[in-house]
């Protein structure tokens, strides 16, 4: 838990990317489910920015497979509907939490870590953090991390994964969040739900992305109504289609680091 002196981030002290061996996700409920394919076990260390939208590398994945992100979140009741469609299909995601959402919902982040499910930081507001001066955006990201870490049981510890409202981040600022262990992540694929799309074209946006790439992170958010309506329709047609589903964790070692207001990039 976050004293209000700091914010609690977790360190990785792992190797390099790994994938762990996973037989594909079992689904007694449903054995047609689309499941989750295996596990990647990832050092922020080694690997500090991933997403190809932004960034040289990203998460290694092979051909056809899919790391399904959703932001902004949580938001009842959208939250609540996309954690029983993973559920329905065994699917595992990763969720990038704003700070003040997760103050006002602690219960359903904790429902988010009960499922499975990876939970990463982004601000506390849904502001953009290049538009601030560095100082300002520097306590946005430690209060949004503060915030999660807040509403979050000890044993549920979020990730080290930190992902910037609307994905803008200044170089400054990335050797901020990586000078605390955390890995930034941008996107491989971009649903565009955030564009007042209809579950048909979020569907259509998500897919075109996805063959266009052969894979990848694929960007969502967990406030959008459409994207709770469409996913179920969305993880058909990645099934249809072949695609395979991966649930990216961070490395077993980890220690707690104290952030102190006033810490500086190294």
């Amino acid at each position: 838990m976050m004293k209000r002196t700091g914010a609690t981030i977790a360190l990785i002290t792992t190797a390099l990317f790994a994938p762990m061996t996973s037989v594909a996700a079992q689904c007694p409920n449903n054995q047609q489910a689309l499941g989750t394919s295996r596990v990647l076990t990832v050092n922020p260390r080694t690997f500090p920015m991933v997403g190809r939208a932004q960034y040289r590398e990203s998460l290694r994945l092979n051909k056809r497979e899919v790391v399904l992100t959703f932001d902004n979140g949580p938001s009842y009741p959208y939250t609540e509907t996309i954690l029983r469609t993973l559920a329905a299909e065994c699917v595992k995601a990763t969720f990038f939490a704003m700070g003040n959402n997760a103050s006002e919902d602690p219960e359903q982040i904790r429902r988010i870590a009960q499922a499975g499910h990876s939970i990463g930081a982004q601000a506390l507001n849904p502001v953009s953090l290049t538009s601030l001066p560095f100082a300002d955006a520097k306590k946005e990201i430690d209060e949004g991390i503060r915030a999660l870490n807040s509403a979050m049981q000890v044993s549920q510890r979020a990730t080290p994964f930190f992902r910037a409202p609307m994905l803008q981040m200044s170089p400054q600022l990335i050797r901020y969040v990586t000078s605390l262990g955390m890995m930034v992540w941008s996107i491989d694929v971009d649903s565009r739900d955030w564009n007042d799309a209809s579950e048909d074209q979020i569907v259509e946006n998500a897919i075109k992305g996805l063959e266009r790439s052969g894979g990848g992170i694929l960007a969502m958010q967990d406030i959008q109504p459409a994207t709770a309506r469409g996913l179920p329709a969305l993880l058909e047609e990645l099934k249809r289609r072949n695609f395979r589903i991966v649930h990216v964790v961070p490395g077993q070692t980890q220690a707690g680091v104290e952030l102190r207001p006033g810490q500086t990039p190294n």
